[in-house]
């Protein structure tokens, strides 16, 4: 009798915890909503909103998610708790109703303004959202459409639509989308967005920079802006330790019309890479598609005595561009350079397009120990392919390349300063291994961005 009484007591305990359980579970699971025509006195449901962001944000726990109803605010949103692994705290609109974050009218000073800012908050994600019309005139002003800075981590941005984030002052910086690991930062998700119509001055458009350590950007379109699209930055002293970003994938982004000619940072210059490693670690560039742009992709640092170091970039589709297709090593000699780094299986064609000598593939200052394989080059209007105008390189492979031989067109490779006219001049100059061809290569249809290769086109045995 007194065994039954335990067990059923036993029972009693355990049925009052799973209770305890779904409730707390179902009151993290709660919603916010906002609404222009709100009101921050309400209790901030469907049907009594709050007006304002910051008060949505305010009152979100672990698990909120904050509806935000269709409309134009004009107001800087501040995230200001974090969530937890199982209980994340959601920003985003209400039934895909088109909500705005807008800069007009906003006050400027001095520092940081951005129209969404995560400082050292967890667990957050971001979705949907428009965020535009922020300008300054000032300098000493940086403009951001999302700012992620501390030690955030475990961030998802997602879906949103960045545009029109302006600096307007000589020496001036704007960024569309920022993350600057001041502290240590992890797991940050850049998935889907579109960043576009941006002046930025010196800086760039999607950006992380510092001690961030595992990242994932993917799916973005990054377009019309006047500087760097994509940028992954270390040594710039943002952050006291491990200030460099490393562990991570930019994968499946396309990347055009990204040019820092006419910026008035910059004048004249085609300097603008559409897919920028400065400084970065054991990073993969993978399956990105970038085209009329000022450089590609490029990998280097630009502090000397440091490296972009195991980045692999595979099978990228790099064409039209204005001054190269991939570029590698420091643009001088007072820059660090690119070392254990993979290049393959990319599709370089008909970059070059202003005959700034950049060729499809530009091997600079400090290249060492890099693997250059099974990419395919096709020349552009300055008919060069390979253009090294330094010295400094040593212990690099080029392997099972193909340099597209096209009929009655001059063809050209410049390594280590000398020119080649000749594919077996330069193939002893370079040692390149025997495997690597001048042939044909057919592409289905590359006027139309198809380079998918012909149904039997001998290509693919060298590649493969």
């Amino acid at each position: 009798m007194r065994n039954g009484l335990i067990i059923l007591l036993l029972a009693v305990l355990i049925m009052i915890g799973v209770i305890f359980i779904i409730n707390r579970n179902a009151e993290a699971a709660t919603e916010i909503y906002v609404a222009t025509d709100g009101n921050d006195e309400q209790s901030g449901t469907k049907a009594s909103p709050y007006q304002t962001l910051n008060k949505a944000a305010e009152e979100a726990t672990p698990g909120t998610t904050v509806y935000i109803r269709e409309g134009v605010y004009k107001e800087q949103l501040v995230v200001q708790h974090s969530g937890t692994k199982a209980n994340r705290i959601v920003f985003q609109p209400y039934m895909e109703e088109k909500v705005v974050l807008s800069g007009t009218g906003m006050e400027h000073k001095a520092g940081d303004t951005a129209l969404l800012t995560i400082n050292s908050q967890d667990y957050i994600e971001i979705r949907g959202l428009v965020l535009e019309n922020l300008a300054t005139d000032l300098a000493d002003e940086t403009v951001m459409g999302i700012h992620v800075t501390g030690s955030s981590s475990h961030i998802i941005l997602e879906n949103n639509h960045i545009r029109q984030v302006e600096t307007h002052a000589e020496g001036g910086n704007a960024h569309g989308i920022a993350v600057y690991g001041t502290e240590p930062m992890t797991d940050i998700n850049v998935i889907g967005n579109t960043v576009e119509e941006l002046k930025l001055g010196a800086s760039e458009a999607l950006v992380l920079n510092g001690n961030i350590d595992g990242f994932n950007v993917e799916r973005n379109t990054v377009r019309h802006n006047d500087n760097i699209g994509i940028d992954l930055i270390g040594y710039e002293g943002v952050s006291s330790e491990q200030d460099y970003v490393r562990n991570g994938t930019v994968r499946n982004n396309v990347i055009h019309d990204i040019s820092s000619y006419g910026n008035p940072a910059y004048g004249d210059d085609y300097s603008a890479g559409g897919i920028y490693v400065d400084g970065g670690k054991n990073i993969t560039i993978e399956e990105n598609t970038i085209h009329h742009s000022d450089i590609g992709i490029e990998v280097t640092s630009e502090h000397a005595g440091q490296y972009a170091d195991q980045i692999k970039v595979l099978r990228n589709t790099v064409y039209n561009n204005f001054y190269t297709g991939i570029s590698i090593g420091g643009y001088d000699a007072k820059r660090g350079g690119t070392k254990n780094s993979i290049i393959a299986k990319n599709v370089l064609y008909r970059n070059d397009t202003k005959e700034l000598g950049g060729g499809q593939l530009l091997i600079q200052h400090d290249v060492k120990d890099n693997t250059i394989e099974k990419n395919i080059l096709t020349a552009g209007p300055s008919h060069l392919f390979v253009a090294n105008y330094f010295t400094t390189n040593e212990g690099n492979t080029l392997s099972r390349n193909v340099f597209h031989k096209e009929e009655e067109e001059a063809a050209a490779w410049v390594w280590k300063v000398e020119e080649f006219t000749s594919f077996m001049d330069f193939k002893a100059a370079s040692k390149s291994d025997t495997f690597s061809s001048y042939m044909d290569v057919t592409y289905k249809n590359p006027n139309k961005g198809n380079f998918e290769l012909k149904e039997g086109s001998p290509v693919q045995e060298v590649i493969e």
